[in-house]
C-alpha cells in the first residue's frame, strides 16, 4: 500500500462499498432470499454473501497484501493473521433488519492501522447514503447514491461535524434489534429528549451528521460491526470509548468489543462491563 496515499484509497473504497451494496439490494428487492443461520445463532442470508464477495475481490486489487477480516469468511473458518493493517469488512450490517425488510442495513467497510480506525466506508442501500472518513484527516461526508439504477451517479457531497450537546436535551440512538435493560440504565445519567431506534451502523452515522448525540451499545459486538462507522464518526470529531474509558481498539483477541458508548463533543459517562 505504500504507492497509494488514505486519501486515494478512501476514494477508491466508496465504489466497492456501493458495488457490493447493489448486490444486496437486488436480493432484497426480490423479498426472496434463503436464510441460514450461523454457528452462533444468527442468520446470514445470500446478500451477506454476494456482497462480501465483491469487496474481496475488489480489496485483493487494490490493497494486495493487505489481511482482510471479514465476517462471513470467519464465520467459515477463514480467519487471517493480521499485523498493525488490516481491514475489517461486514458486508450487511443489520441482516436481521435486512430479513424483516426494514431498510437500514449497511455495507462497511474499514482500513485498521495500529488498533485504530483510519479510514471508514458506510453505505445504505435503502435511502441511498453514503458515507466516509478519514480518521486521521478529520474530513467525513456523505452524499446520495441510489442503489438503482447502477448507472445513478453520486451527488454532491456535504461535509459532517458532530455537535455540541444540545440545551434542549441528547438524542439517542439505541439498537432495533439489540436493545437491553444495562443501555436504559446507562441512559438515564443523561438528559436524553428523545430516543431513536435505527439499525446498523447508521447509529454512528447519525451522530457523525450532528442528527443524534449519543449512542451506548451494553451488548456483544465484533468488530467488523463498528469499525467502519467508528472511522466516519471520529472523523466528523467524535469519539467512541470502551467500557475502561479509553478509546475503542481493534485487533482484538477474536475481533470481539467490549460494551462501548459513542458521542459527539462532549464528555461521556464511564461504562459499567
Amino acid at each position: 500500500m505504500s504507492s497509494i496515499t488514505d486519501s486515494e484509497l478512501l476514494e477508491s473504497l466508496l465504489p466497492v462499498a456501493v458495488a457490493a451494496g447493489r448486490e444486496a439490494h437486488a436480493v432484497y428487492l426480490r423479498g426472496d432470499a434463503t436464510v441460514e443461520y450461523k454457528a452462533d445463532r444468527t442468520p446470514v442470508t445470500e446478500a451477506d454473501h454476494a456482497a462480501e464477495a465483491v469487496i474481496l475481490e475488489s480489496l485483493a486489487r487494490i490493497a494486495p497484501g493487505v489481511p482482510v477480516v471479514a465476517e462471513e469468511s470467519c464465520a467459515a473458518g477463514h480467519v487471517p493473521t493480521v499485523g498493525a493493517t488490516f481491514f475489517l469488512v461486514d458486508p450487511l450490517d443489520g441482516t436481521k433488519e435486512f430479513i424483516g425488510r426494514r431498510g437500514d442495513f449497511t455495507v462497511n467497510i474499514a482500513l485498521i492501522r495500529a488498533g485504530a480506525p483510519v479510514l471508514g466506508v458506510v453505505y445504505a442501500p435503502i435511502g441511498g447514503m453514503l458515507y466516509a472518513g478519514d480518521a486521521q484527516l478529520r474530513r467525513a461526508f456523505r452524499c446520495a447514491q441510489p442503489a438503482e439504477p447502477r448507472s445513478a451517479a453520486a451527488g454532491p457531497r456535504q461535509a459532517l461535524r458532530v455537535r455540541a450537546a444540545p440545551q434542549g436535551g441528547l438524542i439517542a440512538v439505541v439498537s432495533r434489534s439489540h436493545a437491553t435493560p444495562e443501555t436504559e440504565t446507562y441512559l438515564h445519567g443523561y438528559p436524553v429528549r428523545e430516543r431513536v431506534s435505527v439499525g446498523s451502523s447508521l447509529k454512528f452515522c447519525l451522530v457523525a451528521a450532528g442528527e443524534a448525540d449519543l449512542y451506548p451499545r451494553l451488548g456483544p459486538t465484533m468488530e467488523w460491526d463498528t469499525a467502519a462507522g467508528h472511522a466516519v464518526l471520529a472523523a466528523a470529531g467524535g469519539q467512541v470509548l470502551a467500557a475502561d474509558g479509553a478509546p475503542l481498539r481493534y485487533g482484538k483477541p477474536g475481533f470481539r468489543n467490549s460494551f462501548f458508548v459513542a458521542g459527539g463533543a462532549f464528555p461521556l459517562a464511564p461504562l459499567a462491563a
